[in-house]
């Protein structure tokens, strides 16, 4: 167990010292809060297409931050030696990609949580037509990120820490108290004199994001015991866009008695059940039975594509 939780640690923060985790974690975020400031003339769906569209970018950072990682702690390592270092110590191939993932899924839990403060915060700056964007708010979130970007800086070289690391947790640390701030301490009115809230339905709508992602860092850690990042980035993308459109393509055809495409249908994962966009738009809470129901499914097909990874590792020459 000792070496399992060795693994783990190291792997996610191996993972939060990468430069490329951070810009990944800040671009996205500040994108989605961006995407709040942005007049739509939606015809008074602004604030609906607001939290698709950053529902839709934290999946997308999710994919892209999955196969990145799972390259870097899985593909890299095996391609530079240090996985045949770690495996002749006593650790077992099994307990080494078991822990790989679990410190996969932490750092990708970070980064989908950054993504929901800030997709959080621009639900209660969205605004229609006859409303105006919330400057306010905005210039308090990016100050927080250039605060946490400062802090990293003066870590990095007054005290000789990682500028990375520092900057991450500097990020998440102060745009939830930024947030915070703005969620009960702020008020705007809209056009007709009712305040602008934030969208609590979003928590439960994050969380079916992150099982996704898990997911999704399932897949990436298989594809990596035996491809590099770019084929792994393909094969993900394929198996994404595949997933999206099983309802479609086999679902149906399923239903109908075609054989043929239960095996599909049964095989890629549905990310249909994980996208609850459409829920929210027809102002329709999530409810945590539901998101129970997604945990146990995710579950049972992230441990189906760990046992898939194990298979492909196990005879992985690694010299």
């Amino acid at each position: 167990m000792r070496q399992f939780l060795t693994i783990a640690s190291n792997t996610f923060l191996e993972l939060v010292r990468q430069p490329v985790f951070l810009l990944l974690m800040t671009a996205s975020g500040a994108f989605c809060v961006f995407l709040a400031a942005v007049p739509y003339f939606g015809f008074g769906d602004d604030p609906k297409m607001v939290k698709d569209s950053v529902l839709a970018v934290m999946l997308l950072a999710g994919l892209v931050g999955a196969v990145l990682s799972a390259s870097a702690t899985v593909a890299h390592e095996i391609r530079t030696g240090t996985a045949l270092a770690v495996l002749a110590k006593p650790v077992s191939r099994a307990q080494f990609i078991l822990a790989k993932y679990a410190g996969l899924a932490a750092a990708l839990t970070v980064l989908t949580y950054f993504n929901a403060i800030a997709s959080l915060l621009a639900s209660r700056m969205a605004f229609d037509a006859y409303g105006e964007a919330d400057t306010r708010s905005l210039a308090i979130y990016f100050g927080m990120l250039a605060l946490a970007y400062l802090a990293g800086g003066f870590a990095n070289y007054f005290l000789d820490r990682v500028f990375v690391t520092i900057t991450v947790t500097a990020a998440c640390v102060l745009t939830t108290l930024g947030f915070l701030y703005v969620a009960f301490f702020t008020k705007v009115d809209t056009f007709f004199g009712t305040p602008q809230v934030v969208d609590w339905r979003l928590i439960p709508a994050a969380m079916l994001i992150l099982l996704a992602v898990w997911v999704l860092a399932g897949l990436a850690l298989a594809c990596s015991t035996r491809l590099d990042m770019l084929p792994t980035l393909a094969v993900c993308t394929a198996l994404f866009i595949l997933g999206l459109l099983s309802d479609y393509l086999f679902g149906m055809r399923a239903e109908a008695g075609e054989g043929w495409a239960l095996v599909p249908y049964t095989l890629l994962p549905n990310w249909q059940l994980f996208w609850m966009a459409d829920a929210l738009g027809m102002d329709k809470a999530i409810p945590w039975s539901y998101v129970a129901r997604a945990f146990g499914y995710s579950a049972g097909y992230i441990g189906a594509v760990l046992a898939v990874a194990l298979v492909l590792f196990q005879d992985r020459e690694l010299s």
